[in-house]
C-alpha cells in the first residue's frame, strides 16, 4: 500500500476486516496504514438478495472476503459458478466484466471484484427484464 486509506463509519455501523466483524458505537474514522481486506456493511449482500446470477456470484465472492479461513473451498464454488455463468452469457460487455472479475480474484483483490460485479447489476437487470418481456409477449401471442 503506497498511502494510508481512511474511511468514516457512523454510529452502529459494521465493517468486516480480515474476517473479523467490528461495530462502532460512535462516529469514527479509521485509517488503514497497510494492506487490509475489508467490506463495509452497506456493501454486504444478504442471502435473500441473491435473486440473479450476478448477485449470486457477488455473494460467493463476498463470502471469500468475509471468511478468509474458508476462501479455498469457496473459491472452488466461485470457479464452478463463474464458468457456468460465462457459458450462459452472450453479452460481450458482461463477459468482459466477468473477465476482469476473474483477473481481480486471481490477484486476491476481492473488494475490487465486488465493485466490478456491482457495476453489472443494472445491465443484468435490463437483460433479464427484456427476456421476461419477450416471454410474456410470446405467451400473450399464444393465447
Amino acid at each position: 500500500m503506497t498511502k494510508p486509506f481512511c474511511i468514516s463509519l457512523k454510529p452502529g455501523e459494521r465493517i468486516f476486516i480480515n474476517g473479523a466483524v467490528l461495530r462502532v458505537d460512535r462516529k469514527v474514522a479509521i485509517e488503514f496504514l497497510n494492506d487490509v481486506t475489508f467490506l463495509l456493511e452497506a456493501h454486504v449482500m444478504q442471502p435473500t438478495q441473491t435473486t440473479t446470477p450476478f448477485r449470486q456470484l457477488y455473494f460467493i465472492l463476498q463470502t471469500m472476503l468475509i471468511d478468509p479461513s474458508n476462501a479455498g473451498a469457496t473459491r472452488q464454488l466461485f470457479d464452478s459458478y463463474f464458468t457456468n455463468l460465462c457459458n450462459a452469457l452472450s453479452s460481450q460487455e458482461l463477459l468482459a466484466a466477468l473477465s476482469e472479475v476473474r483477473r481481480l480474484v486471481d490477484a486476491k483483490r476481492y473488494y475490487d471484484g465486488l465493485k466490478t460485479l456491482r457495476s453489472c447489476f443494472a445491465m443484468e437487470e435490463e437483460i433479464l427484464q427484456g427476456a421476461c418481456d419477450n416471454r410474456n409477449n410470446l405467451i400473450g401471442a399464444a393465447t
